[in-house]
């Protein structure tokens, strides 16, 4: 599992590890780490590698601003040209003088070579959002370069994923013990761009947010065992189209009929249309483990609420449904929203939730309390105790009509099988996302064709 940590937790772990280790030998580490990555980096450039490359480091004064000289003087050593500009009356001055016994120089920013790579050495942890006018400037002279930050990008809320200011955009961001908020939470995560992670020997507490990774949902995902039917399997309930939005309810379906549950049943003014594309799936009344409601329910969608809840199982809403959910409901609820919808259940503007997207999922998590997922391009599982997941494994193409039903279905069948409503919301969100990049293939997608590769994204991760 992927996890981020505060400031704060970093900057605790940071301490009790140096009291332990030999001074300095902490920004060692980071920066080997650091210079290793610009390497790499170089070496992906072209096969001449770091001789003769050259690399700016734009430095700050506090220690990330070490690691990046530090680091400049372990590749001046292997041959590049490395130079530094100095944007703070105080730089570290061991890394300073190492980078200068290794044939690095200082110079200032009017003076400096145009570099192949840049280094972002001018605020980390402790930065606030924004950067001052002479680092804005030298992060925007060079646009061709490839930037490097030196564990986060400078000019970001670190916690939170914020922006507020101009900041870095970097190519890749190298970190140090742990990945931060802003490695994974939007808006923030999309201008780190690759992120490296360097082991540094931190021992760190419960993170601020995880992301799922593959093996974590594998360990999750509900496998059947020999004498499992179709019951024991759970059944998912559908109550999502319309005559308006007849497609919601076909997709939605697909959804939640793509095998991870043992059985659909689906009540709506659609059956028809639902069973043309899915004659297995039984249009009726009966006893279900998990409702998914409200994807195109239209005028339904508030009677579709009304009775799911009443049916004391955990219910998934979606789109139309989420206008006509009670606050506190007392049942195990996960509410899907897209950015607009969150606004309109908060009763706040649409930009403030893009702009502050923690915030604003852990409010309604709680104001709800309910597991509310944030659909997005790192889409969050916020749950009503605090806790949250991101998660990363979708693609850009994903952005079309129809896949948030999809997703909808793919969760009330995770739900329908057992799984906690944290579970179904952050494991469906993930295996979502990857069975569109698997339809896609590095191009469009379809909601139906990310249904359909939903049973190869899961044969893949237990096989």
């Amino acid at each position: 599992m992927r996890a981020a940590h505060s400031v704060e937790q970093v900057r605790a772990a940071e301490q009790a590890l140096m009291a332990q280790l030999p001074p300095g030998t902490l920004m060692q580490r980071a920066a080997y780490g650091l210079a290793t990555a610009v390497a790499d980096l170089l070496r992906g450039e072209d096969d001449r590698g770091v001789y003769g490359a050259r690399v700016l480091l734009l430095i700050g004064s506090g220690d990330n601003g070490g690691d990046a000289l530090y680091a400049g003087a372990q590749l001046a050593r292997r041959g590049a040209q490395v130079e530094a500009v100095l944007l703070s009356e105080r730089a570290h001055p061991a890394g300073l003088a190492e980078l200068s016994a290794r044939g690095g120089r200082v110079v200032d920013l009017d003076d400096a070579h145009e570099p192949d790579v840049v280094v972002d050495g001018i605020v980390g942890i402790g930065g606030t959002p924004g950067l001052r006018p002479p680092a804005e400037a030298a992060v925007a002279r060079f646009p061709r370069a490839a930037v490097v930050a030196v564990d986060v990008p400078s000019g970001v809320d670190v916690d939170t994923g914020e922006l507020d200011g101009p900041h870095v955009r970097a190519d890749v961001t190298v970190t140090f013990g742990t990945h931060k908020g802003c490695h994974l939470l939007d808006p923030a995560a999309e201008a780190a761009g690759v992120v490296s992670l360097v082991d540094i020997g931190l021992d760190l507490p419960e993170p601020l947010v995880t992301a799922l990774q593959a093996e974590d949902v594998a360990a999750l995902l509900p496998v059947p065992q020999p004498f499992d039917h179709k019951y024991t399997r759970g059944v998912v309930g559908v109550r999502a189209g319309s005559a308006l939005y007849p497609g919601a309810a076909v997709l939605c379906t697909s959804g939640a009929s793509s095998g991870l549950a043992g059985m659909v049943r689906y009540l709506g003014e659609v059956a028809d249309a639902v069973r043309a594309r899915h004659p297995g799936i039984v249009a009726g009344a009966g006893r279900v483990q998990a409702w998914v409601v409200g994807s195109g329910g239209d005028d339904l969608a508030a009677d579709a609420v009304e009775q799911a809840l009443a049916d004391g199982v955990p219910v998934v809403v979606d789109a139309d449904g989420l206008r006509h959910t009670p606050r506190r409901s007392g049942r195990a609820l996960v509410l899907t929203p897209h950015a607009g919808e969150l606004a309109e259940m908060l009763g706040v503007d649409g930009a403030e939730v893009e702009a502050r997207q923690l915030e604003h999922a852990r409010r309604a998590a709680e104001e709800y309390d309910a597991v509310v997922l944030l659909k997005g391009r790192h889409s969050l599982v916020a749950a009503p105790d605090g806790r949250v997941r991101v998660t990363t494994s979708g693609v850009p193409w994903l952005a079309v009509a129809g896949a948030g039903d999809v997703l909808a279905g793919v969760i009330g069948s995770l739900l329908a099988t057992g799984l906690s409503p944290f579970d179904a919301a952050s494991v469906g969100s993930w295996v979502h996302g990857a069975a569109a990049t698997l339809a896609g293939q590095g191009g469009p997608v379809t909601p139906e064709g990310v249904a359909d590769a939903v049973p190869a994204v899961v044969r893949a991760l237990i096989g």
